[in-house]
């Protein structure tokens, strides 16, 4: 009888088993006739494909076509010669070039900061409650939704020698004394001033900051009223209850709970608006006498307009080393905050 038993638990086992395998073929048999793109891994890299295939060719390729120009005597039809960091030393021996640094570096800084200061005002009046307050804040985008070249003709029209309309409402309401500033130009025929605004060396510079801060003040705006929407109400209460003014509950409360956006948005801006083309273009062209003459318009017209690819890559790859140190020092601060 124990032989019998034994026998017969080895036969069940042996049964198990091969139930056990045949489940695990069927299994196997089963995965094996699963269609290609339901395959969760065949299916996530083919999603992908076709936004890396856009980035290969149209971010990676010319970046690296860009960096073998800036170290080739390339020209326009000429292949050129390999000749190393030669483009980079001869932009900076020339004073254009250093012109043109100096442009980038004030334009950048005087924009970012009164954009980030208007920004933040026009965003605290967007966050009270008022009529029409949602209307008032989607006109507020417009200048930045407005396509660029678009805005800024009108701009160019407004900045105009002639039929400029800020020359006709000086005209009618202060009528300037020529003494004021030495750009302005009194004609003989009825008394009239005329302010050459994209003339003068200081007032073009002037004028094209001035039109990026217009642009570029409602995306800051929208950008912190994001940010104060998420600040409670609670912390303000609290203040207010301390005795805290509107001045002290703004550097207390608001600016350190919003902060990670702030460094965010004025750091987007510093890269966006150190390589900004198409609104100095549009206005000036790097004129008058390369007064306005940035990285991005002056790589334009040394690549494009001259021929000359090789010193052209070199003056737009002047910027990579800044940004790329300005991006990194973002990531880590904000790495920083949130391991805070």
């Amino acid at each position: 009888m124990k032989r019998s038993s034994v026998s017969i638990t080895d036969t069940e086992a042996a049964d198990r088993s091969q139930g056990a395998e045949a489940r695990l073929r069927q299994l196997a048999s089963r995965k094996s006739r699963v269609p290609l793109l339901e395959r969760e891994h065949v299916l996530g890299y083919l999603l992908l494909a076709p936004a890396l295939f856009l980035i290969i060719v149209f971010m990676a390729y010319p970046f690296g076509l860009g960096i073998w120009f800036s170290l080739t005597s390339k020209f326009v039809g000429d292949p050129g010669e390999f000749i190393g960091l030669e483009n980079f030393f001869k932009n900076f021996r020339s004073q254009i070039f250093r012109q043109a640094a100096w442009n980038t570096v004030f334009f950048t800084t005087m924009a970012t900061i009164f954009k980030t200061i208007l920004g933040m005002w026009l965003a605290l009046i967007l966050n009270r409650k008022f009529r029409f307050s949602r209307f008032t804040r989607a006109a507020v985008l417009l200048p930045f939704i407005v396509p660029t070249v678009l805005s800024t003709l009108a701009w160019l029209w407004m900045f105009d020698a002639t039929f400029s309309v800020f020359n006709w409402v000086i005209n009618w309401f202060w009528q300037l004394d020529i003494s004021v500033f030495d750009v302005v130009i009194k004609p003989a025929w009825r008394g009239r001033v005329r302010i050459n605004w994209l003339g003068d060396p200081a007032l073009a510079m002037f004028s094209i900051i001035l039109v990026n801060i217009w642009r570029g003040v409602p995306f800051f705006a929208i950008s912190f009223l994001a940010g104060l929407q998420t600040v409670p109400q609670d912390l303000y209460d609290a203040g207010s209850i301390d005795g805290a003014n509107g001045w002290q509950r703004f550097w207390g409360i608001t600016l350190p709970m919003i902060k990670p956006i702030v460094v965010v948005v004025v750091v987007f801006s510093i890269v966006v608006t150190f390589a900004d083309f198409q609104l100095v273009y549009a206005l000036t062209r790097g004129g008058p006498h390369n007064s306005t003459h940035l990285f991005a318009t002056l790589a334009f017209q040394l690549g494009m307009q001259s021929g000359n690819l090789g010193e052209g890559a070199a003056v737009a790859l002047f910027m990579l080393p800044f940004l790329a140190i300005l991006i990194l020092w973002q990531l880590l601060y904000l790495r920083k905050e949130e391991g805070a």
